[in-house]
């Protein structure tokens, strides 16, 4: 799908949607509980239709209604192989790796080619003993998950830690997870536990980042609305941070989302020299490089795990701004994004398949118009983005 924007100017108000990562371990506590739980706040995105693909492969009852799931946990032990199709979502296979090896002694993840190019390693280098088979598309995954001591990296995705996480628990004996420092991302973790907590299930931590599980645990069925998304609502704040006048509700000021400093980093991005370490919100990369090219420029460290997301978003985004006539520097954890001097671009924008990139372009195209290729994207997410900017003001057009 490609989209032309117009350059717009966008006012109103507007509600953020809700929390793809509570929606996301919520959603999974459920599939996990015994009785039936109800989740309020669920879109359609992409992510969220991989999880509940996944949920009802190991044996959960699952129903969408509007934006509701009615949930009944998983009851029995798989008998067959289940095949575990995680799309694009890198969230669901890192989540139901070892969940799938609680209930199955083999299963098989299935998803996009750069999904599986993204990999497991961290899982391979910890699950010693299991056998671990991979092609373009899937990874097969032979032995059953035991409780034990086990020790991971912090510095590549806390989705690792929160899948050991949701697993442990319902093992029988005592575990203990090990996260080594530097954690980042760490208040990802911090969701993962209060999702938990909600249903039933605690995790104690002593000293940081060593947490102990309880084996034998019991999730329990719950009722939850899904809080606001400071991810999704952090690109609403973007285009606040260029010019635009959006009210924003829905969103928790003392939320534990890790991405609700955001507004801290645009007001910085205000002032020439800004220095903005994203390692604990590597989701922000793109939105923020954005920012910085419409406003005084900005030096960003912290990008390293940009390279293992949905696309390489340093890289992409550095290409995307040179058709805004932005030029970027790149290091190994470092980007330098020369701001001010906006131009049209004068060829389309490409999303390369990654939301964030899409969203991103598009508030940088309403400021001096533009067509962005691959605006489909939004989907993972957001797929309602470009309505609801529009009730804004963006001027869009699909073509």
């Amino acid at each position: 799908m490609r989209v032309k924007i117009e350059p717009s100017h966008l006012k109103g108000t507007i509600s953020a949607p809700p929390s793809k990562s509570y929606a996301h371990r919520l959603l999974i506590c459920a599939a996990l509980a015994e009785g039936e739980s109800v989740i309020q706040g669920i879109s359609k995105s992409e992510d969220m239709l991989a999880t509940l693909d996944c949920m009802r492969a190991l044996g959960a009852n699952a129903l969408a209604v509007g934006d509701a799931v009615t949930a009944r946990g998983i009851c029995e032990k798989c008998k067959d192989v289940p095949r575990l199709d995680c799309r694009e979502s890198g969230s669901t296979l890192r989540f139901f790796l070892p969940l799938g090896l609680v209930f199955s002694e083999e299963i098989k993840l299935t998803g996009a080619e750069r999904l599986i190019e993204r990999g497991v390693g961290i899982y391979e280098d910890m699950l010693k003993g299991m056998t671990f088979e991979k092609t373009k598309d899937s990874i097969t995954v032979k032995s059953r998950l035991s409780a034990g001591d086990y020790t991971m990296r912090g510095d590549v995705s806390s989705q690792f830690a929160s899948g050991m996480l949701f697993s442990l628990p319902l093992l029988e004996g005592d575990s203990t997870l090990t996260v080594t420092e530097p954690v980042e991302s760490r208040a990802y973790i911090d969701i993962t536990i209060d999702a938990l907590k909600t249903f039933g299930v605690e995790i104690e931590e002593a000293p940081r980042n060593t947490f102990h599980i309880k084996g034998g645990q019991k999730y329990k069925a719950a009722h939850v609305q899904v809080e606001g998304d400071w991810s999704n609502g952090a690109f609403l704040y973007g285009f606040n941070a260029v010019g635009a006048d959006i009210d924003i509700k829905g969103l928790k000021a003392d939320s534990i989302q890790g991405d609700k400093a955001c507004r801290e980093m645009f007001e910085a991005l205000k002032s020439p020299g800004a220095e903005i370490d994203i390692s604990n919100c590597p989701d922000l990369g793109p939105v923020l490089f954005a920012a910085a090219a419409a406003l005084k420029g900005g030096t960003f460290t912290g990008i390293r795990r940009l390279r293992i997301k949905e696309s390489d978003r340093a890289a992409v985004m550095a290409e995307e701004l040179s058709k805004f006539g932005i030029l970027c520097d790149i290091e190994e954890n470092v980007m330098t994004v020369r701001g001010g001097g906006l131009k049209k671009p004068e060829v389309p924008l490409n999303g390369h398949n990654d939301h964030r990139i899409v969203m991103s372009m598009s508030i940088l195209a309403s400021l001096t118009g533009g067509e962005i290729e691959g605006a489909q994207a939004v989907n993972k997410s957001w797929p309602d983005f470009f309505k609801e900017t529009e009730k804004l003001g963006l001027k869009v057009t699909e073509e």
